[in-house]
């Protein structure tokens, strides 16, 4: 391990970490509005939109990011469509991510019962008003662990854009790798940044499920008490 290998090539894994981080919340908060989107007409259920967004969602869960990103990349321009790599990046995230973020939503809609629905309609509220003052605030505290869960997951996803000559973190360590072959510090260097990325987005996501949803903590260490309880009298 060369100390003085890691401080050369710490500025080439800066510029990755900029265009890493520049793809992926572009892409997430695009897949943010497309999810919120589709679980909408999920939950109204609209006629014939409901059906496409069905079949949007089990398409883009059920297939990889990488074969999305090459049939953007590669098979748009056969169609005349010509894009650039980097937009190629945040469309692949936000198509991907809008599938999951749209289920998230949506059990997080439903979790929410009709009574409260009925209640605010009866006070003159109209669907719209309800969804927003109402419905959507607790579907979103529902929803923090699974939303927090998938931004992990897309930003993790960013280590495919390699594939499409991005210089990201996983395309600079693998360059780095094949062209000096100084593998630990490459790889010391890309767990630093990865966890750079990925572990204020954790902490955040359970400050906020403590913060929008303090019952759980509380239910959870009851829960916890309970086991202890139970364990000891056997």
């Amino acid at each position: 391990m060369s100390w003085e290998v890691i401080n050369d090539y710490l500025p080439m894994y800066i510029d990755a970490l900029g265009l890493t981080l520049r793809i992926g919340w572009c892409g997430i908060l695009l897949s943010i509005v497309i999810g919120l989107v589709t679980a909408l007409i999920r939950y109204y259920r609209t006629p014939v939109l409901h059906r496409i967004a069905g079949a949007y969602i089990e398409l883009f869960r059920n297939t990889p990011l990488l074969v999305q990103l090459f049939f953007l990349y590669f098979g748009l321009p056969k169609l005349g469509i010509a894009i650039s790599a980097e937009f190629c990046g945040i469309l692949g995230l936000a198509l991907l991510g809008g599938a999951y973020m749209a289920e998230t939503f949506r059990s997080g809609f439903t979790t929410v019962e009709n009574s409260q629905l009925e209640s605010a309609l009866a006070l003159g509220m109209t669907r719209r008003l309800a969804m927003r003052h109402v419905i959507l605030p607790q579907a979103v505290s529902v929803s923090i662990p699974s939303f927090t869960a998938n931004v992990i997951f897309l930003l993790k996803e960013t280590s495919v854009f390699s594939a499409i000559s991005l210089m990201d973190l996983m395309f600079t360590a693998k360059d780095l790798i094949g062209l000096y072959y100084k593998t630990e510090e490459c790889l010391l260097l890309l767990v630093i940044f990865y966890l750079l990325i990925l572990l204020p987005v954790s902490l955040l996501g359970s400050w906020l499920e403590r913060k929008l949803n303090p019952g759980a903590g509380v239910l959870r260490r009851e829960k916890g008490r309970k086991s202890w309880y139970e364990c000891t009298r056997i």
